[in-house]
C-alpha cells in the first residue's frame, strides 16, 4: 500500500491545480487559445496528463529559464522530460520514504535495465553509485542517490526519456485509471495497430517498427546501438537539431562531430572527417527543428554507405505522411507525442528500420539487443486512439502552415520566414510524397527583432508553449526555451535568440492569418 502522505500529496495537487474532467476537454484550444498573461501555467490541453504548459509572455519564458518564483509557482505541468510531473514527484517522495537515506533523493524507472543504465551513467559522470530498489508495482524500479548530484540525475531523465510516465505514476500511487475515450483498445492491440499503421504508410513490415515511451528515447536507443556496433567511434550530427538530439550524442557516447549548417561546405567537411577517422553514424533531421532546412539526404546516404555506417533521420517535423525517406535512410526516428497524437496528453515515439538497407540485419540485431517495450498500457491505448486522425491532421496542418508561411513572407514587419518551401526547397521536394505537404512548422524573425519580437509574441492570440504537431497552433520563443544558457553559441550556429517557432494547427486559415496580422500590427 502506498503511504497516505504521498497519496494525499498527489490527490491534493490534482484537486487544487489540474482539471478533473478529462474527456471531452473542457476548453477548445482552437477557438479559445491560452495566450493572456492570466493563463500563465495552465496545462495544454485541459488534462492532468498534459505535456505542454502556457507561457504567455516573453518575460514568462525568460522567467521560466531563470527559475523565477512567480513563473515556477504558477506552472501546473510541463513537458515531461523537462519538468517532473506532480504524480511522478509523489512517487519519488514515496520511494524516498521507503528506500532513501539522509540527504538522498530518488527517481523511478519502468524497468531494471533502465535503472542499471542510470546507475552506470551517473557513476561515470559523478563518481557516485546510486542504489537500485525494486518498486511495489511490477516492472517498476527506483534509484536512490545523494541530493548533491540531483542536477546530473535529472539530465539522464531529460535526455534519455526513459523515466516513468504520469499514468504509470498514477498506477504506482494506487489511483484508479481515468476513463479512456470510447473506441480505445487494449495495450497489446494498440501496439499492433500503431506498428501496422506506421508500417502501411511507410511501406514496410510492422516487424521493422519499434515503439518507445517518448520520441527522444528512440534517438537515445540508436546512440546505444551505434556504440554497440562501432565502439569508441564518434557520431555525426549534420545540421542544427532539436537540442536534446545533440546532447544525447555529447553526453552518452565517445563524442560527436557537429556540422550545424547542413551546407555544401559542411558536407565537404564531413567527407574530410571520414578520411581522418572512423565514425559510427550520421544523425540528421528532415527538415530541421527550428530552421526547417532539408539536408542533402542523397549525398549523406552515399557517404554513409561508402563507409558502412547508418544514416539516421528524424522525420518528426515532416512526418511519414509527407515524405518517403526509405530510398536513403537506414533508420527513421519520430516523435509520436507530436503529430501522431495531436492532442498533447500522451507521449510516445517510434523508429523503423529500412528493410532495403544493406545494414538492416546488423542494425536489427543490435536494436533488438538494446530494445525494451516500455510503453505503459493506458498511454499506448490513448496514443493509438488519437493516431486514427494522424493522416488527416497532417494534411490540414501542413496546408495551414504553407498558407501562413506565404502570408508572413510578404509582411513588411517580417524579416525571415523559415519553412521547407523556402529553405533548400529542392532538397525537400526530392522526397515529398505525391500530395504531401511540407509539415506543420515554421519559424520567423521580425525586423527590429529585439523590440518587435516580445510585442508580437505577447499580442498573439494563439496558445503559447512548447510542443508541436497539435490540433491547435502553439508558438514559443524557441531559442530562449531551448538554448537560454548558450544563446551566443546558438547565434553562431545561425539561430537567432529572437527566433519564434510556430507549430501550426487546424484553425480555419482565415482566422489563423487574422490572428497573426493583428499581432504584427502591434509589433
Amino acid at each position: 500500500m502506498v503511504c497516505q502522505h504521498a497519496f494525499k500529496a498527489a490527490m491534493g495537487f490534482l484537486a487544487s491545480r489540474l482539471p478533473t474532467r478529462i474527456f471531452p476537454f473542457m476548453r477548445d484550444l482552437l477557438k479559445q487559445p491560452l495566450w493572456r498573461p492570466e493563463d500563465l501555467g495552465q496545462p495544454m490541453p485541459d488534462s492532468r496528463h498534459a505535456v505542454s504548459v502556457c507561457l504567455p509572455t516573453w518575460l514568462d519564458n525568460v522567467g521560466y529559464e531563470e527559475g523565477e518564483t512567480r513563473v515556477i509557482q504558477a506552472l501546473q505541468t510541463g513537458y515531461p522530460r523537462f519538468v517532473y510531473h506532480p504524480l511522478c514527484r509523489a512517487v519519488f517522495s514515496e520511494c524516498e520514504r521507503r528506500f532513501a537515506g539522509a540527504d538522498e533523493a530518488c527517481l523511478a524507472w519502468p524497468s531494471e535495465r533502465v535503472a542499471k543504465r542510470f546507475v552506470a551513467w551517473l557513476h561515470q559522470r559523478t563518481g557516485v553509485t546510486p542504489k537500485t530498489h525494486k518498486g511495489w508495482l511490477p516492472g517498476f524500479f527506483a534509484s536512490s542517490y545523494p541530493r548533491a548530484v540531483a542536477s546530473e540525475a535529472k539530465a539522464y531523465w531529460q535526455h534519455s526519456g526513459e523515466g516513468i510516465s504520469s499514468r504509470r505514476a498514477a498506477a504506482a500511487l494506487g489511483l484508479a485509471p481515468e476513463p479512456l475515450p470510447a473506441g480505445c483498445v487494449d495495450a497489446t492491440a494498440a501496439k499492433t495497430r500503431i506498428r501496422q499503421h506506421l508500417g502501411e504508410i511507410a511501406g514496410l513490415p510492422e516487424s521493422d517498427v519499434f515503439l518507445f515511451p517518448i520520441g527522444m528515447t528512440a534517438i537515445f536507443v540508436m546512440q546505444r546501438v551505434l556504440q554497440r556496433l562501432y565502439p569508441g567511434r564518434p557520431s555525426v550530427q549534420f545540421g542544427f537539431p532539436y537540442v536534446d538530439t545533440l546532447k544525447v550524442q555529447e553526453k552518452f557516447g565517445p563524442g560527436v562531430k557537429f556540422l550545424p549548417h547542413a551546407s555544401a561546405a559542411d558536407l565537404a567537411a564531413l567527407q574530410g572527417e571520414f578520411r581522418q577517422q572512423p565514425l559510427s553514424g550520421i544523425f540528421t533531421e528532415f527538415p530541421s527543428n527550428p530552421l526547417l532546412i532539408s539536408p542533402d539526404l542523397a549525398a549523406l546516404s552515399r557517404l554513409a554507405r561508402q563507409h558502412g555506417v547508418p544514416l539516421i533521420v528524424d522525420d518528426t517535423i515532416a512526418t511519414v505522411v509527407n515524405v518517403d525517406l526509405l530510398g536513403v535512410a537506414d533508420v527513421i526516428c519520430t516523435s509520436l507525442t507530436k503529430s501522431y497524437s495531436g492532442v498533447g496528453d500522451v507521449t510516445g515515439g517510434a523508429l523503423w528500420l529500412n528493410p532495403h538497407s544493406p545494414l538492416h540485419g546488423v542494425l536489427r540485431a543490435a536494436l533488438v539487443a538494446e530494445y525494451e517495450d516500455l510503453l505503459w498500457d493506458e498511454d499506448v491505448s490513448l496514443l493509438a486512439h488519437h493516431g486514427t486522425s494522424f493522416v488527416q491532421r497532417v494534411h490540414e496542418t501542413s496546408a495551414n502552415a504553407q498558407a501562413l508561411a506565404a502570408y508572413l513572407a510578404h509582411h513588411p514587419k517580417v524579416a525571415q520566414v523559415y519553412h521547407p518551401s523556402r529553405q533548400t526547397p529542392e532538397l525537400y521536394r526530392a522526397f515529398q510524397r505525391p500530395g504531401g505537404g511540407a509539415g506543420a512548422m515554421l519559424s520567423i524573425i521580425l525586423r527590429d527583432e529585439a523590440q518587435a519580437a516580445p510585442r508580437f509574441f505577447n499580442a498573439l492570440r494563439c496558445c503559447k508553449g512548447p510542443n508541436l504537431g497539435m490540433d491547435y497552433t502553439l508558438v514559443c520563443p524557441f531559442t530562449i526555451l531551448a538554448h537560454y544558457t548558450e544563446l551566443d553559441w546558438a547565434e553562431r550556429c545561425g539561430v537567432s535568440r529572437y527566433l519564434m517557432r510556430v507549430a501550426v494547427g487546424r484553425e480555419p486559415q482565415a482566422e489563423l492569418l487574422s490572428r497573426f496580422g493583428e499581432a504584427l500590427d502591434q509589433a
